[in-house]
Formats: C-alpha cells, sequence, structure tokens
C-alpha cells in the first residue's frame, strides 16, 4: 500500500512538470530562441485603428455591485446615482403575542456596511479604525430613503416570462413614480433619544471611516458598548410606519419571502446635491448585499405570559436589485473615424463610452498580417500601450485603476486573459501580466496602460483566428468578465453589439488616452509593439 501511495505520488508529481513545462512553452513560444546564430530579435510598431463608442443606457439590476451617491468629476461631469433593493425576511413568519398597538418599539435602524480594510484596535479604547475603499469625494449628499411600491419582477411578461425581467439605468421616473414613504429620520433614537437631531445620515449625509458604536440602555446615563460595527451607512427608519408595516401587517403576508416582496416591495435610495454642497458631493461602491433593516422591540413571550421580552427582527437587503445613474457627461466625439481612428479615446464608466480597436484593420492591415505569416514571425511579446492624455485630464481628476480588453464580437475575454494566473494581495492586480494597471510618475498621475495580448496575436498568426475587433473599457474588477445588456446595441462591420463588460458599468471614473490617428505625435499614439525572431 506504502509503494502504491508513492508511486501514484511519483506519476502525479510528474504530470505535474510535464504540464508545467508545456504551459511555459506555450506562453514564451519563441523566447528560448534568442541569441541562437539562426535568428534575431526584432521589434516592430505596427499601425491599428482605435476609435470612440458611446455605450448610452445599460442594464443595471442585478449588478454585483452598486452605487450610491453625487459626483462632480472635474472632467466627465457630473453622477448621480440611486438605488433600488428588495426586501427579505431573515425569519419568516414571525410570531407576536401583544397586539401591534401594545408591542414596545424601542427603535429602528438600516445598516449597510461600506467596502473597508480593517487597520487596528485600541488596545485601551477597543475602538478600531478603518481604511475605506472605492469612496469618491468628501463632501454631503442628500439622501432619502423610501417605501419603494414598484415591483421588480422575476421574468418579463413580453417574453411569455420566459426571460429575466432587465431593469435599465434610465429609468428612475418608474421609481419617483411609485415612490412611497420617506423613512430615514435624523438618528437620535439609535443612540440617545434625547440628543439634539443630527442630520449627518440624512440632508446632510457624509461617507464616514469612523466604526460604529451601538450602546446599551439607550437614554440613560450607562453607555456601555453593546455592539461595534465596521463602516457603513447607519439610519434610524421611522418607528412607526414598520409598526403598521409588519406588527400590523394583514394576515399571511409574512409568511414567507415570496409573499413579503410583493407587499413590502423594497427600498428605494434616491440621492440629490445637498444644500450645502451644490456643485461637489460623493460616491461610493457599498455593500448592500449585506446589509439590514433591524427592529427592536419588547413583546410577551407568549399568549398567557404578560412578561416582556426584548427581541429583535430583522429585514435584509436581497431580491432584485436595480441602480439608477444619471450623468451630464456627453462625448465630444460625435462622429468616430473608423478608418484610421480617432485622436483621442475617451473611455468612461457607468456607462459613458468606451473605445473599439481593430488590428490589422482594413486592406493594408490584411496585408501587414499575411506577411508576417509568410515571413515566419515567431513572437516573443505583443503589448498595446495606452498613453494617457495628462493635459486632458489635468491634475486632480481621480483615474481609474485598471482598464480592461476583450474580444468585442464575442464579448468574453482574450486567451491572454485565462492564460494569466497571477494573483495579487489585491484582487484588483489579479492577471497583473496581462495587465491594463495604471503606471505613474512621480507626481502620482497616470502616464500608460500596458496590455499584453501575445497569445492573442500569436493566435492570429499561427491559427489563422478570426481577426475580430476588440473593446476597451475601464474596469472595477478584472476577475469578473460577466456581461450586461445595452438598452440600445451599436453595430461595427455587420457585427451587432449587445453586451458591455458589468465591471465597466459599475466603475464611475474615466479616462482619456491618446489614438491611432496619425495626427497624434508617434511618440503618443496608439500602435501594436511585436517583439519577435525570425530565421536569417
Amino acid at each position: 500500500m506504502k509503494f502504491n501511495f508513492l508511486f501514484k505520488t511519483f506519476i502525479i508529481g510528474l504530470s505535474i512538470l510535464f504540464f508545467a513545462s508545456c504551459d511555459k512553452d506555450f506562453n514564451e513560444l519563441g523566447s528560448e530562441i534568442v541569441g541562437n546564430d539562426n535568428y534575431s530579435l526584432n521589434k516592430e510598431a505596427i499601425d491599428v485603428v482605435a476609435y470612440n463608442q458611446n455605450i448610452g443606457v445599460f442594464r443595471t439590476s442585478d449588478l454585483p455591485v452598486n452605487s450610491l451617491g453625487y459626483y462632480n468629476n472635474p472632467v466627465f461631469g457630473k453622477t448621480k446615482a440611486s438605488f433600488v433593493t428588495q426586501l427579505q425576511l431573515v425569519g419568516s413568519n414571525p410570531k407576536f403575542y401583544r397586539s401591534s398597538t401594545n408591542i414596545i418599539i424601542d427603535s429602528v435602524y438600516l445598516y449597510v456596511p461600506y467596502y473597508s480594510t480593517f487597520k487596528s484596535t485600541d488596545s485601551n479604547t477597543g475602538d478600531s479604525t478603518y481604511e475605506l475603499d472605492s469612496i469618491h469625494g468628501t463632501s454631503e449628499i442628500d439622501l432619502k430613503v423610501y417605501e419603494s411600491n414598484y415591483y421588480l419582477r422575476d421574468n418579463d411578461p413580453a417574453t411569455g416570462f420566459q426571460e429575466p425581467q432587465h431593469y435599465y439605468s434610465n429609468q428612475q421616473g418608474d421609481f419617483d413614480s411609485n415612490i412611497g414613504t420617506l423613512l430615514n429620520i435624523d438618528n437620535r433614537n439609535i443612540q440617545d433619544s434625547t440628543a439634539t437631531a443630527d442630520n449627518s445620515q440624512n440632508s446632510k449625509f457624509v461617507f464616514s471611516d469612523k466604526q460604529i458604536k451601538l450602546y446599551k440602555n439607550i437614554g440613560t446615563t450607562n453607555v456601555a458598548v453593546k455592539e461595534r460595527l465596521a463602516p457603513g451607512m447607519l439610519l434610524s427608519l421611522r418607528k412607526d410606519f414598520f409598526r403598521t408595516k409588519i406588527f400590523n401587517a394583514p394576515a399571511g403576508v409574512l409568511y414567507n419571502n415570496n409573499i413579503f416582496e410583493n407587499y413590502f416591495r423594497g427600498l428605494y435610495f434616491k440621492v440629490d446635491n445637498a444644500s450645502s454642497s451644490v456643485n461637489q458631493g460623493s460616491l461610493a461602491k457599498l455593500n448592500f448585499a449585506n446589509g439590514y433593516i433591524r427592529i427592536i422591540y419588547r413583546d410577551n413571550t407568549s399568549d398567557t405570559d404578560t412578561a416582556l421580552v426584548r427581541r429583535t427582527l430583522d429585514i435584509k437587503l436581497g431580491g432584485h436589485t436595480v441602480n439608477l445613474i444619471n450623468s451630464d457627461w456627453s462625448n465630444p466625439v460625435t462622429s468616430p473615424n473608423t478608418t484610421v481612428g480617432d485622436d483621442k479615446l475617451y473611455l468612461n464608466g457607468m456607462g459613458g463610452s468606451m473605445a473599439v480597436i481593430d488590428l490589422f484593420a482594413g486592406t493594408a492591415g490584411a496585408a501587414k498580417l499575411q506577411d508576417i505569416k509568410d515571413k515566419n514571425w515567431l513572437v516573443n511579446e505583443a503589448n498595446l500601450t495606452f498613453t494617457i492624455d495628462n493635459t486632458a485630464m489635468g491634475t486632480v481628476a481621480p483615474e481609474p485603476n485598471r482598464i480592461y480588453l476583450y474580444d468585442l464580437n464575442n464579448k468574453r475575454p482574450l486567451i491572454d486573459y485565462f492564460a494569466d494566473l497571477t494573483t495579487s494581495n489585491s484582487s484588483k492586480y489579479n492577471k497583473y501580466i496581462h495587465g491594463g494597471i495604471i503606471q505613474k510618475n512621480t507626481s502620482d498621475r497616470g502616464t500608460t496602460y500596458k496590455i499584453k495580448i501575445t497569445n492573442h496575436v500569436r493566435n492570429l498568426i499561427l491559427k489563422d483566428s478570426t481577426n475580430v475587433k476588440l473593446g476597451l473599457v475601464v474596469t472595477e474588477a478584472i476577475t469578473n468578465p460577466l456581461n450586461v445588456n445595452l438598452f440600445t446595441p451599436f453595430t461595427n462591420d455587420g457585427v451587432t453589439t449587445k453586451f458591455v463588460p458589468a465591471m465597466s458599468v459599475v466603475n464611475p471614473l474615466g479616462t482619456i488616452l491618446f489614438g491611432s490617428n496619425p495626427s497624434v505625435p508617434s511618440n503618443q499614439r496608439l500602435k501594436l509593439e511585436v517583439y519577435y525572431t525570425k530565421p536569417d
């Protein structure tokens, strides 16, 4: 048995070495022959065509990440992001013993955590510090949370309920016309019912990095900390509304979430600019999936027992969601040059715009590709290096950390994406060999984005792969290649595009890159850089 185990282990190890060697040969094809007397190393910059493409309205239902806030980007203009979510009971069919009027509600609050990183805890106070992620701007916004009376369907009746129901970025009017009760008030009854009104969590809302502390014995001198929460949105909600909606609910509507989602149809987080900050606010990506409403109340323990017991009832933010996006940015390129490309490429998240890249474009490009095949080039490396227009971007506009290049025709990543298994401490930097990560100067401003497409180019040369058009967008997370529907598809050379990457429309940032137009100086113009070897 021992010998058999060792033999199997040896075979597995040998197989791993074999496949690792094959993988190395695949990903470094031609690199081993540099320096061979029969070959020479060369570099050539090949013309490409790159032009702008507006995205327009896009699907925002059930996105993996959602934004909330109001932000005025100094380059790309103002964006407002509101949010709608369904609600689900954590425990179905709750039992209440007192009448709805006699149940004592101590507080009702909503908590939605921010994306943050724990830094340290003070050993004396027990207070922890955090660093927030994905927050843009520091000014106040006006946040109102309403009951939503708009029902989010599972399936689309226009398709005979055979396909999912989609909701789009421009449907705010539908939710405004089905708005319910305003729920968020000042936060006095969370901490101390006698405290002065605090509007920092509604009409003067700010994204704070402070740890949240909830206290025992609210309203007394005993202020022992009952619970600590990571930084997040903490809103006090109307007790009278939840007394009616939950404790005086019609029979059967709390039985399960299928019924409950139609009864209490959701929350509408509506954002506007604050009166104290008309021209600048703040915008963040929030962890809505981990958000919840907590009702703290006192009730009897049975139908016959009169003793009061403190209880909690949780309602989580779950089910379908919709992000509602309003932007005043307009792409200055209204007629893209699809022949030689545009001089500037405008990549703007949240549905603004993208670029289309055409390698070996037109008759001249096809002839160049055939010439490479005839000369038996062995490609060591192929890159697209995008130079940022620092003058257009200025010195204060935030820049996207990463851009993403993909197969536009087939709405999928390139082979280099799949071949790159590199990881980092932050998932935002995974696949760093494939690249697309911003490179910065000593002033912490972006200079270039470089994307390696070596295997993609090899396939064009060696395997006669289809020379598909490539899409270029900003991205929030390289590891999520999923797509969302466009409300109005666009067409390039007879190929209709109905989808864009989901991680591009959740990123609120943008960048301006130099394109491929001959008017761009050669040291800034976009070209395909190929390092190759060929027989002497």
